[in-house]
């Protein structure tokens, strides 16, 4: 009886604690793309900002699901109240691929996102899928296949800016307590 009875209680626990660090991740996603955005002078609007950093790391330390949510509220969030509301399709999608592919692969093979050499080509790989989709969502927006190239430079500057803080902090936060003892 008494092993239902804390089964009861150790399942909702952990779907609450789910929960509040998938909202929090989606928060620190949010505020690291709001804390510094630089408008790119080229493009059709494209940003640098440390929202794709934010998302790597999330998908590197808690796998695709989380990075996947996070990415995607996040980001799709700054969209909304940033004064991109068109892009918040485009950017949902695309940024919801793109962790959920990071985390995938960072988590694949056994690993929790503590092989650097995984982590680097999960981002690697995730880029071309979060470009395309961007390519896609603006050539439906703008009605043209030929515009939305000139955004393409842009994204790969801000992914490989992602890629450069994400990495470093990964292996430090790996190396914290939390991380040794729960992933």
């Amino acid at each position: 009886m008494q092993s239902i009875q804390s089964q009861s209680y150790t399942k909702p626990r952990t779907k609450t604690f789910d929960l509040v660090i998938t909202s929090i991740l989606a928060a620190l996603v949010f505020v690291a793309t709001m804390f510094i955005n630089i408008k790119l002078p080229f493009g059709q609007g494209g940003l640098i900002h440390l929202g794709t950093s934010m998302l790597l790391i999330t998908s590197i330390l808690f796998g695709p699901k989380k990075g996947a949510l996070a990415g995607a509220i996040g980001m799709g969030l700054f969209d909304i109240v940033g004064g991109w509301l068109i892009w918040a399709p485009t950017t949902i999608i695309s940024r919801a691929l793109q962790g959920a592919i990071v985390g995938k692969i960072a988590w694949s093979k056994g690993h929790r996102g503590d092989n650097i050499g995984l982590n680097i080509f999960a981002a690697v790989v995730s880029m071309p899928v979060m470009i395309a989709v961007y390519y896609i969502g603006q050539a439906i927006m703008f009605k043209s296949w030929v515009a939305p190239m000139a955004s393409i430079p842009g994204d790969i500057i801000q992914n490989v800016v992602g890629l450069i803080i994400a990495i470093p902090v990964c292996i430090v936060l790996k190396k914290t307590p939390y991380f040794k003892k729960n992933f």
